[in-house]
């Protein structure tokens, strides 16, 4: 999933507040992660199919697709087995991820790693024709991300991307506020946020719908580590530093009982889909020139750019 810092032109400075991640934790947290990731990837996993489906949908034939936040690789490998004439690149900012997603290639099945931000591609403008983005919203500013892959994308491009809504974790959330005022869980964006997002980006006519997965877990214990393995612990800048005292977990845990189904507790998981067109009007390059051709990129990745 990387963090967000809202735009405080559209929303005042407490609420931007409330999204903020320490990024420098989040990307600590995935490389840590890469090793254990897939086993955790439940919901990851069954998004990533339907993401993959809807491209159905639409008839594309791309010379270049970009998998943003592609974490151990396996859309990148999807996307090159449905695009085999497109160069795929698959972009993700921990560099763990990237290692892990070396594994996925084959002889046949190839395409390429970058180490970068999402929020500051090193694409030219125009360069790419699809962009492919599961989960990666939650950890991004969503007004930051979407001018950044409508810069890249090419006219007529396709962005199609996966984000997590408010109601996400909602189980964890209530049982905490029974505990103390403290924030212990990632705040998630509304679907009608992020479709102002995109309309502000200069995408045209997003379409975003929203589905509800819930997991289940014998235990607490079950769902925290699942949320370790995943790298997906509370890294709101706001939270509480320090350990948390073993009382107030117990409570905490005691709170989330009354959640329980029969032989289960559940993880509610609002999972937000969009799908948008580059319109035909470049973007405007980005002030600081930081960008690369993919004429350039060939030379470089066959080098010590790979991890």
């Amino acid at each position: 999933m990387i963090g967000a810092t809202l735009n405080t032109g559209t929303r005042g400075d407490e609420e931007s507040e409330r999204f903020a991640l320490d990024m420098r934790s989040v990307r600590r947290s995935f490389d840590r992660a890469a090793g254990g990731y897939d086993a955790a990837a439940v919901l990851q996993s069954a998004v990533r199919e339907v993401l993959l489906e809807r491209l159905d949908l639409t008839r594309l034939a791309p010379r270049f697709v970009l998998d943003a936040g592609a974490g151990t690789g396996r859309a990148s490998r999807a996307l090159k087995e449905r695009y085999p004439r497109a160069r795929v690149i698959a972009v993700d900012f921990a560099l763990g991820m990237l290692r892990t997603a070396k594994r996925r290639q084959s002889w046949l099945c190839r395409f390429d790693r970058v180490q970068a931000d999402a929020e500051r591609l090193p694409f030219g403008d125009a360069s790419i024709d699809l962009i492919f983005s599961n989960l990666l919203l939650p950890w991004c500013d969503p007004d930051r991300l979407f001018a950044e892959f409508r810069r890249v994308l090419a006219p007529n491009g396709l962005l199609t991307c996966s984000g997590l809504g408010p109601d996400t974790l909602r189980e964890l959330r209530v049982a905490w506020a029974q505990v103390d005022a403290h924030r212990h869980v990632n705040q998630f964006i509304d679907m009608h946020d992020l479709g102002d997002a995109l309309v502000r980006a200069g995408f045209a006519a997003p379409v975003l719908d929203v589905d509800r997965y819930t997991l289940k877990y014998k235990d607490f214990r079950a769902l925290a580590l699942d949320l370790k393995a995943l790298g997906t612990r509370n890294f709101t800048a706001a939270r509480q530093r320090g350990l948390t005292a073993k009382g107030k977990l117990i409570e905490m845990q005691n709170a989330y009982e009354a959640f329980r189904e029969h032989d289960h507790l559940p993880a509610t998981a609002e999972v937000v889909f969009a799908h948008a067109w580059a319109g035909g009007e470049l973007p405007r390059r980005r002030a600081d020139g930081a960008s690369i051709s993919l004429a350039e990129l060939r030379r470089k990745l066959p080098g010590n750019r790979r991890p």
